[in-house]
């Protein structure tokens, strides 16, 4: 079947493909997230919520409409390979127009509730998250996504090495960009050599994992669009920040403990130190807030705080 997209990014061409891939949800209530115009076509992609009981993932590009198709592609082979992972329910997935329809669980994102997350929670947090992953990173899902779906992409890091010593000293204060520079030169050692391949979810974000506000627990994983084979310490990159140290340890600990698997701190923390930046630079060069609405020196001084606390630089 021929691959399309929406024209334009507007609630009416969205209500004019869904009288095509879904025609009972064409007359409901539609609120859009994200539905704004772009000048490079890989992000001219947004998703929207119908009646308050579904969510519609669509594009206006070609780019973005293969990773929905891809990710549905995915979806029905993890469905076979990894039956305990929590993963959105599909109601429709449509490549003519590219779409993808869920059922809109009653969950929040992690950072709605990583505040609430007592000591006495770590456990069961640290053990949602280590269940997931630990899960997700079993060498026979990897084999059994790839025969399924084909070649997988490799998800990467916001920016290289080489770019945030180029371009992130222009935002930072002065007496901060020799450790920039030293950081760098560490990431570039402890990633020199490859890690070993698992199937990884690409962007674990706390908005990506969905939590039940009363019991405290992980009950939906999403936007699995660039899933991709890569090392599972990539997965665990943005976990140091969003977790806070405490949790993110136990969660570590808890993984190993699961999987039977050593994690290599030291690469979460290098891919940590280019997500973090990386994501620093490109909102700051597009002239977009930093999610905290901080400076990208203040983020830096955060990653130094870290990687105190860690013992895992030097």
């Amino acid at each position: 079947m021929a691959l399309t997209w929406l024209d334009e990014p507007t609630v009416d061409a969205l209500r004019a493909a869904l009288r095509k891939v879904a025609p009972d949800l064409a007359d409901g209530t539609i609120v859009p997230r994200g539905l704004e115009p772009s000048d490079d076509p890989r992000w001219r992609a947004a998703s929207a919520e119908v009646d308050g009981r579904f969510v519609v993932k669509f594009a206006w590009a070609r780019p973005p409409a293969l990773r929905i198709c891809h990710q549905a592609r995915l979806l029905d082979a993890l469905r076979v390979a990894a039956p305990s992972l929590p993963l959105p329910t599909v109601v429709i997935a449509s490549r003519n127009p590219a779409m993808l329809i869920t059922h809109r669980a009653a969950v929040v994102p992690f950072f709605h509730v990583r505040h609430e997350i007592t000591l006495a929670d770590r456990p069961k947090a640290a053990g949602d998250l280590a269940a997931v992953l630990a899960g997700l990173h079993n060498p026979d899902v990897l084999k059994a996504v790839s025969e399924a779906v084909g070649v997988l992409p490799r998800p990467m890091a916001h920016a290289s090495t080489d770019t945030l010593r180029a371009r992130f000293g222009a935002l930072i204060r002065p007496e901060q960009r020799d450790r920039l520079s030293t950081w760098c030169d560490w990431a570039d050692r402890v990633l020199a050599a490859p890690g070993r391949d698992v199937l990884v979810h690409g962007d674990f974000h706390g908005d990506n994992h969905l939590w039940d506000r009363e019991s405290l627990r992980l009950r939906l994983v999403v936007d699995w669009e660039t899933a991709g084979a890569g090392e599972p310490e990539f997965d665990l990159r943005c976990l140091p920040g969003d977790c806070g140290i405490e949790l993110f340890v136990a969660t570590v600990t808890a993984y190993e403990r699961v999987s039977g698997a050593t994690l290599n701190m030291d690469r979460i923390m290098a891919w940590h130190l280019r997500t973090v930046l990386g994501d620093a630079l490109w909102r700051a060069e597009a002239g977009v807030a930093l999610p905290d609405h901080r400076a990208p020196a203040q983020w830096v001084d955060d990653l130094d705080a870290r990687f105190t606390a860690l013992g895992t630089f030097g």
